[in-house]
């Protein structure tokens, strides 16, 4: 049974694109992003809302609580699952999302401890780490590598080691070791949802300034109240973690809107980058393509066993 990967960066029109595929070829979703599991975490996350799905059934989405740590392999053993249970119901799963780690996590075999080991660096940044602060540390590598430190929790030193420790062994941040170019088997189809990068950002911008006229400020004010804070993993999130400042009174409202803005373009930025990797792909573009052409590739490429 072959199985539907629909990929590409945030506000790319994945989700839309899924439910039409879903709806066409009789699938299932599984979502594919870090955020969405966590539940009471709705507007940041861009959260499809139920009456939008189209009764098309999704899964991971609301199944871990914000004060709850969620792994790479956890996600990757229950997708697993999820997707083998579609498919002995003779279905197609659609994994959708920009998560791209996640999404790696059920394609290959993955491997977190390929990179070189270097004892001295790492004994030094545990010294350095008790003798100025582990703070410190995490702010060093958000600042080489900004990518892995948003998504280490900065309480999480031994991952801030290991993640500074690659960068001083190989000279290359750990992102950069890890996006090698990567065939997709002929058992998945993937569509990587591409846009021109002027009309993504202004999608990613409108996007922000519905979030907060839909109440993001309450739901981030609720979360806080709850007995979250900005250490918690959920909280790490962009949409989440730039309210820290705003409680603080260290910005206004506008110029926390203007950061959350920043933040996600420099993280579609990321995911581009990332599944540019990806080869054997179908390429689309949401706003301008049509639908039914892609939709005569999918019937072929199910087909061809």
């Amino acid at each position: 049974m072959k199985n539907i990967f629909v990929v590409g960066p945030t506000a790319s029109g994945k989700s839309s694109l899924a439910i039409d595929i879903a709806k066409n070829f009789d699938c299932e979703i599984i979502s594919c992003d870090s955020m969405q599991i966590y539940k009471k975490m709705n507007i940041g996350t861009a959260k499809i809302p139920a009456e939008e799905m189209k009764g098309v059934r999704h899964y991971m989405i609301d199944i871990v609580e914000p004060f709850e740590n969620f792994s790479v392999a956890e996600f990757s053993k229950t997708a697993k699952e999820i997707i083998n249970q579609i498919n002995n119901r003779n279905k197609s799963a659609i994994v959708c999302g920009g998560t791209g780690l996640y999404i790696d996590s059920i394609l290959y075999p993955l491997s977190f401890g390929k990179s070189k080991k270097n004892n001295e660096i790492r004994k030094e940044l545990e010294k350095e780490g008790r003798e100025q602060g582990y703070e410190n540390l995490y702010k060093k590598l958000y600042e080489i590598d900004r990518n892995s430190a948003e998504k280490i929790n900065r309480n999480d030193f031994k991952r801030v080691i290991r993640a500074l420790e690659i960068y001083y062994v190989s000279g290359k941040t750990k992102l950069h070791n890890e996006i090698i170019s990567k065939e997709v088997s002929a058992q998945n189809i993937m569509i990587r949802c591409n846009l021109e990068r002027s009309i993504l950002y202004e999608r990613i911008n409108n996007r922000v300034d519905k979030m907060f006229d839909a109440g993001l400020v309450e739901e981030v004010e609720n979360l806080i109240k709850s007995g979250l804070n900005f250490d918690n993993q959920s909280m790490q999130a962009i949409g989440y973690k730039e309210f820290k400042n705003y409680f603080n009174g260290e910005c206004n409202l506008e110029q926390l809107k203007e950061k959350i803005k920043l933040d996600t373009r420099h993280y579609a930025k990321r995911q581009i980058t990332w599944f540019k990797k990806y080869q054997n792909v179908i390429d689309f573009n949401c706003l301008t393509e049509n639908f039914n052409d892609l939709k005569k590739i999918i019937e072929k490429k199910l087909a061809d066993d």
